[in-house]
């Protein structure tokens, strides 16, 4: 016969569930990164593997294998191929010493900068190369960890995919929440996801090429380089395309390029820049936003966690925890609202 009683015995249970649960949890913290790369690809694919499977009636497991090779072509290739190229281009220009001397040489004739000066810019180009190059993943030092981080996450989205209505359910039936908000939780996750994600991202691709097709056309060297680059900083609020284009305009100046450098700058004033606030209107209709203070707070706490996905996963994770408080802040309130309205029958039947 047990000496704990009913009540004792759920406690008991109840703190081991907890203590293996955050052990659990501290175990994954090297795989956090995968686990949350799940979460956005299986909020972006569910649409798509829904239509096909529910409307067009394909086979689940093919539609499911046929929507990561899809994912696999669209999104990741290109990332590590882009990631690449960016970390050879910047290793080559840190090594390249003649590189920064031109350049710095060329700001003297358009600028004033004193020797003290001049080695300060100098070691903060060579150190901002370095911060640069270690955010993005490495195809070479990092492959077994990329390697392993993709398959999981691509094993655990294929039966998050195929067993769909099942992870859902038990999506529901363990949220700390009423079953109506759960789904709001939902809701809201998914339009963030898509905000943050999809808008962010097509709205940073969109930047990104017209400042490569402006540098092609007027004749700057590495047009699609500097068009990555661009992509990746348009992401943070503060920084955007002008962190690029107009000290690439100065040095077109101090080459003595006057057309090409005033081009870029009303290019990229009146077009670049604006074309943002277009695109972040028209997907703000359609999904909703992301609040600038949330974005940019959002890549100071997302770098050092996840490198270059922190652009992304750090707002996106912040979003996250804003949602919870909403709904919680909700439940409260009908949580009150309820103890109310049984106070008061209570006082008129007495």
């Amino acid at each position: 016969m047990s000496i704990f009683t009913y009540k004792q015995r759920n406690n008991i249970n109840l703190v081991i569930i907890i203590a293996l649960g955050c052990l659990i949890a501290y175990s994954l913290m090297g795989i956090f990164g995968s686990l949350l790369s799940t979460l956005v690809l299986y909020t972006i694919l569910r649409p798509g593997y829904i239509y096909l499977t529910e409307v067009k009636n394909w086979n689940r497991r093919l539609t499911a294998i046929l929507l990561l090779l899809i994912s696999i072509i669209v999104i990741i290739l290109p990332f590590y191929a882009l990631s690449s190229m960016v970390i050879e281009k910047i290793t080559e220009l840190k090594n390249d010493q003649i590189y920064f001397k031109n350049i710095l040489y060329k700001l003297q004739h358009l600028l004033p900068v004193g020797g003290n000066a001049q080695k300060i810019i100098e070691d903060g180009l060579k150190n901002a190369g370095t911060w640069a190059t270690s955010l993005f993943p490495s195809l070479i030092s990092g492959v077994f960890n990329i390697v392993l981080g993709l398959l999981l996450m691509y094993f655990l989205l294929y039966f998050m995919l195929v067993e769909r209505e099942t992870f859902e359910n038990a999506l529901v039936k363990y949220a700390p929440f009423r079953e109506q908000n759960a789904h709001r939780f939902a809701e809201e996750m998914r339009n963030t996801t898509y905000a943050n994600v999809v808008g962010q991202g097509f709205i940073a691709l969109v930047q990104g090429s017209l400042l490569s097709l402006a540098f092609y056309v007027l004749g700057y060297k590495d047009p699609l380089f500097w068009g990555v680059v661009t992509s990746f900083i348009s992401l943070v609020p503060l920084l955007g395309p002008p962190v690029v284009f107009v000290p690439a305009a100065l040095l077109q100046f101090a080459e003595g390029n006057n057309f090409a450098a005033w081009a870029m700058l009303i290019f990229g004033f009146v077009v670049i820049i604006n074309i943002d606030n277009v695109l972040r209107f028209m997907i703000a209709k359609k999904v909703g936003n992301i609040h600038p203070i949330i974005t940019v707070i959002g890549v100071v706490i997302g770098i050092p966690l996840f490198g270059i996905l922190g652009l992304v996963f750090g707002p996106l994770l912040l979003s996250y925890f804003f949602l919870l408080i909403k709904i919680y802040e909700t439940s409260s309130m009908a949580t009150e609202r309820l103890e109310r309205i049984k106070t008061i029958q209570e006082h008129e039947e007495l």
